[in-house]
């Protein structure tokens, strides 16, 4: 079960992959955090209207974009 109190931070990758991480924990080696603490659902909706090409960078670059 989900807490809905529980806030997240928005995370990228080099390859500009998003994903929410939970407050608090140490982030993982190679993902920074790009957005600020709130609701696991405002967070994802952030990463919804901001991921809007699913392509790793290196395939975008590689195919000349």
């Amino acid at each position: 079960m989900t807490d809905p109190e529980r806030l997240y931070t928005t995370v990228c990758n080099d390859e500009g992959q998003y994903s929410i991480w939970p407050d608090g924990k140490v982030v993982p080696a190679g993902w920074t955090v790009i957005g600020t603490r709130d609701t696991k659902e405002n967070c994802l909706d952030y990463i919804r209207r901001t991921w809007t090409d699913l392509r790793p960078r290196s395939l975008r670059s590689w195919m000349g974009e």
